[in-house]
């Protein structure tokens, strides 16, 4: 076979392996921000293979997205070979149907053919394994093979705190790192904790004239986060600020911040009306935040600047019920609780005052499209980090921290005297109404409405 092909003996393939285009689109697909598991599922494998190359990469792609230079014969012009190979058609016929030199079909019959059977059978799935494998050239990694730089960059990541006086603090003692499972954060070791970034580029400073003390703070991340890519211990992942065991792509971290945000509810649908603030009924929400998870609702009319607050209390076994990953939410405004507060206040003022409701991107408003159906009040939400869309909610809770400041436990606040605050806030008098006050400017624009109707119906 040696003198057939000139090629040496190689492994076995065992079973077919996946081709490097499904594992492109695959990383293709997990770069719009979806699970590993659904990926799988668009590109046609198993969801376990997928969540294996995801974890084997670290979520890293590498160079795997670059697509193959066409130069080079892909799957689908070898599966055409094979069909046509077994046709009985010539090599200078394959060429020229397919748009290739002879000499490139000539080679791949010969070179990448099956030997198995004890002689030449072109067959496209094993001609294609040929070549990723005698493709793959691994490039031993610089961390390997510069004990100093190696050093240097370990003990930037993983060095020992030390006290003024160079002596080192031992800080907790750690839990061993184990798969995916990284120790609790309470726990875990006080170390350097330089960033790659800041080791590549402090590397210029520190050795100016020694050009083989570089590195790029990618390679870093990769010997830290792929598997066999470097010589740092995997367990140095919990050296860096975020501990995290495998890196996460940034379009997934976006998608899970705001998965329940989706573009017809965005702020840019909201009617044009609620932006003229000539007509109630449009409201601004959001939270404000206390110590131990507590929390009060506040609603603002955007026209009459009328407040109400939404009382939210603990729920049942808070404090007594050990917190559990994907638990109930106890601390009195997950996403059912907020939406079942909401409901309770809305159904208590007119249909016509409750047109729309602009929030923050908050999880706690997550349950919105049930909280519409119930209600018949519309939610959007305002866009990423940009505050001045709430503007007046959040002048508002600048109001309210008068009375609820800021690292105090809102909890202790019963819901009577949390709407005694909100009737404060509404007998102030504004120089944005003419010094009249919002509960003076909405029950004149409810009389007015109610006057037009009884004009309409004489």
């Amino acid at each position: 076979m040696n003198k057939l092909t000139g090629r040496g003996p190689m492994r076995s393939p065992g079973a077919p392996s996946h081709r490097r285009e499904t594992e492109r689109r695959f990383w293709e697909q997990i770069a719009t921000g979806i699970t590993s598991e659904k990926a799988a599922e668009a590109v046609g494998v198993a969801p376990a293979v997928g969540t294996r190359w995801f974890r084997h990469n670290g979520g890293m792609p590498l160079s795997i997205l670059k697509p193959v230079s066409g130069r080079y014969l892909s799957f689908a012009e070898r599966e055409e070979i094979g069909i046509l190979s077994c046709q009985g058609v010539g090599v200078r016929e394959i060429a020229r149907r397919i748009g290739r030199s002879a000499s490139t079909i000539s080679r791949e019959l010969t070179r990448n053919a099956a030997t198995r059977c004890g002689r030449l059978e072109y067959r496209a799935s094993v001609a294609q394994w040929k070549t990723e494998l005698v493709a793959k050239r691994p490039k031993p990694s610089k961390l390997a093979t510069n004990k100093r730089l190696h050093d240097y960059v370990q003990d930037r990541l993983e060095g020992g705190v030390r006290d003024a006086d160079g002596r080192q603090v031992a800080g907790p003692q750690q839990a061993p790192f184990i798969g995916r499972n990284k120790p609790h954060r309470s726990d875990r070791k006080w170390v350097n904790g330089w960033s790659p970034e800041q080791i590549s580029n402090r590397l210029k400073t520190d050795f100016p004239n020694d050009e083989s003390m570089r590195i790029s703070h990618e390679a870093i991340y990769q010997a830290l986060y792929i598997h066999g890519r470097g010589s740092l211990k995997r367990e140095l992942v919990s050296c860096l600020r975020t501990g995290r065991a495998l890196r996460v792509p940034r379009a997934r971290a976006q998608a899970k911040a705001w998965a329940h945000v989706s573009e017809d509810v965005m702020i840019s649908n909201r009617p044009a009306e609620a932006e003229g603030r000539a007509v109630p009924g449009h409201w601004e929400g959001d939270l404000i935040i206390g110590l131990n998870r507590s929390a009060i609702g506040t609603l603002v009319e955007r026209s009459s600047r009328f407040t109400m607050l939404v009382h939210l209390p603990r729920e049942d076994g808070y404090g007594l019920i050990p917190r559990t990953k994907n638990g109930p939410a106890l601390a009195g405004y997950g996403a059912v609780t907020m939406a079942n507060a909401l409901k309770n206040t809305v159904i208590d003022m007119p249909a016509l005052l409750w047109q729309s409701l602009t929030w923050d991107r908050g999880k706690e408003l997550s349950d919105h499209a049930r909280f519409t159906v119930e209600s018949g009040m519309k939610v959007f939400f305002a866009d990423p980090h940009s505050p001045w869309q709430r503007g007046t909610n959040e002048n508002t809770n600048g109001l309210l921290r008068q009375y609820f400041p800021k690292g105090t436990d809102l909890s202790r606040w019963s819901a009577h005297e949390i709407h005694a605050v909100a009737n404060a806030l509404n007998s102030r008098p504004r120089k944005t109404l003419a010094w009249k006050t919002p509960a003076e400017a909405l029950d004149k624009y409810l009389k007015s409405v109610q006057q037009s109707g009884v004009a309409r119906t004489g």
